[in-house]
């Protein structure tokens, strides 16, 4: 059986992070395993290709929801990046960390190392800005962040409408305050979009201590009594066992990372015995906590012809394969902001919002006729709970999605005030000169019941799933602040199934932070031992 260091299952936003950072200094062996392909598909690199990534089989899982009971019933699409560099290369790019309270939070819950203070050293490491370092911001890093290098003129009349509607501008969302509307910035480079496998595996890709499979459906977690031996994956046709000396790191995100633990039998002991599967270890917090933001369009008609709706694709892409610049390059959610809705508290924002020139229906696959634009709105602190669960023993099958959206009453509430504070902005007079009639909700929707009755209709994700393998020291979490999976040993989870909470905004960049914070900390044992080892000698 071939034996590696480390092995890590998943070569998305921290996988990719991960097998760089641990394979760095040469001693250490390390296997990065991804059930995608290559990222070769064009539309991945050139950042407004991501429409034509939405439904695309070969790089996304194309996963839904069961029935959600709060939203009509209706099966949500989730869709999953299934590539090297995962949802970073399908993703759009808008480069957002969330407030320092959210990372704070996580440290009084019980995770000693998690607060902002302690993970902004790594925000910083991970990115080379375009604008230079500061106190919030570092260069040098693998990550490109940068400024778009095109912008629709409806998003600045966005931004216009915003602070004529009374809120800030803000032209870092990742700096001393979140609040407060801007441009986005992006993780991309010269105009390509820089995802965790352009960002960290390239890089990495020739060293000899690397091993990247793709195409390897991870089928089991092998083990000798409590601790990890080794893993089983099918490729080609055939299953491969290889075994881990050191530690096996699970950064199959938030959906796959649960259901390979539950596989493997890790995970509540009822839920396996139901599904027939021998129990290696009862922790009932495997699936469990299920967070993620839910997000309402508000459609408006343009009267002039500046969206992107019906764009002549072909000239687009010929000017961006010779240009890296034009509509080409546009992440397409280029404007957005942050703000507090009056249910929540001054100087901490509760929603985000993301503006798009074109209309925006059914995450983009309902081709609506004529010239629009779409204000994304979601809650960012949301208070329902899902779970995934198994759907059978076979590791192929997806796995059951219980989002469980609005089980709470105030999110509820939220939702509303998303919609109403959309409209306001959209209402501005900046707007005056583009205003055609409102799509959704529509003019004659009106009251909250109304309202309401639009979201359970319209409402969609925003793709941003955590917490289902939380990190804590309660019966439910199931890693530790060190990530390592209790009660098994040589397990570990770097992905944003880890989160306790969400966090506020978008997840792509705490996630990269997840695996830079956990690459630290095993680099930093290995200094160790190598220290002890020259003392020993020493003496």
């Amino acid at each position: 059986m071939t034996e590696f260091d480390y092995i890590i299952v998943g070569a998305g936003s921290a996988g990719c992070a991960l097998a760089n950072r641990l394979s760095a200094q040469g001693n250490q062996r390390v296997l990065l395993l991804e059930a995608g392909g290559r990222d070769w598909n064009p539309f991945i690199h050139m950042p407004a290709g991501l429409a034509r990534l939405v439904n695309h089989t070969g790089v996304n899982w194309n996963y839904e929801t069961e029935p959600e009971p709060h939203l009509n019933g209706r099966r949500l699409f989730w869709p999953r990046g299934k590539v090297l560099g995962g949802s970073s290369s399908i993703n759009a790019m808008c480069y957002i960390r969330g407030q320092a309270e959210d990372y704070d939070e996580w440290a009084k819950a019980g995770n000693p190392g998690w607060n902002f203070d302690s993970v902004l050293p790594y925000f910083k490491r991970a990115e080379d800005q375009q604008r230079g370092a500061s106190e919030y911001h570092g260069v040098g890093g693998p990550l490109s962040v940068s400024d778009l290098r095109h912008k629709n003129p409806l998003s600045e009349v966005f931004i216009e409408a915003a602070i004529e509607s009374g809120f800030p501008g803000n032209p870092d969302f990742n700096g001393a305050q979140q609040e407060g509307f801007g441009y986005y910035q992006v993780t991309q480079r010269e105009g390509r979009r820089c995802s965790t496998a352009v960002a960290y595996l390239e890089p990495a890709r020739e060293r000899e201590n690397l091993t990247v499979q793709v195409r390897a459906h991870v089928e089991a977690i092998l083990f000798d009594g409590q601790r990890v031996r080794g893993i089983r994956y099918r490729h080609q046709g055939r299953s491969v066992e290889v075994a881990v000396n050191e530690e096996l790191i699970l950064s199959a995100g938030a959906l796959n990372t649960p259901q390979l633990l539950m596989l493997s039998g890790i995970g509540p002991a009822d839920h396996l015995k139901g599904m027939e599967i021998p129990l290696q270890h009862h922790l009932p917090g495997v699936g469990a906590n299920l967070q993620d933001h839910l997000d309402i369009c508000t459609l408006q008609a343009c009267t002039q012809k500046l969206t992107y709706d019906h764009i002549n694709e072909i000239g687009v892409g010929l000017n961006y394969w010779v240009t890296h610049s034009g509509i080409g390059s546009s992440n397409i959610a280029e404007a957005g902001g942050f703000l507090t809705s009056r249910l929540g508290e001054a100087g901490r924002p509760d929603i985000q919002m993301h503006f798009v020139p074109a209309q925006l229906d059914d995450h983009g696959r309902n081709r609506l006729p004529g010239h629009g634009y779409t204000v994304h709105a979601c809650a960012l602190r949301p208070r329902s709970r899902g779970r995934i669960l198994l759907s059978s023993r076979d590791p192929a099958a997806a796995p059951h999605i219980h989002a469980n959206y609005l089980s709470d009453a105030y999110d509820e509430a939220m939702m509303l005030e998303c919609v109403k504070l959309s409209r306001q902005i959209l209402a501005a007079s900046a707007f005056e000169p583009y205003r055609g009639d409102e799509i959704f909700p529509g003019k004659a929707v009106q009251s909250d019941a109304e309202l309401m009755e639009f979201v359970r209709r319209k409402a969609e994700s925003i793709y941003h799933p955590v917490g289902t393998c939380r990190m804590g020291q309660d019966d439910h979490s199931v890693v530790d602040a060190e990530l390592k999976v209790h009660g098994i040993e040589g397990l570990r989870v770097a992905d944003a199934s880890i989160m306790p909470q969400l966090v506020s905004g978008n997840t792509n960049a705490p996630t990269i932070m997840i695996a830079e914070k956990l690459s630290d900390l095993l680099l930093a044992k290995h200094r160790n031992k190598d220290e002890q080892e020259d003392a020993l000698l020493a003496w």
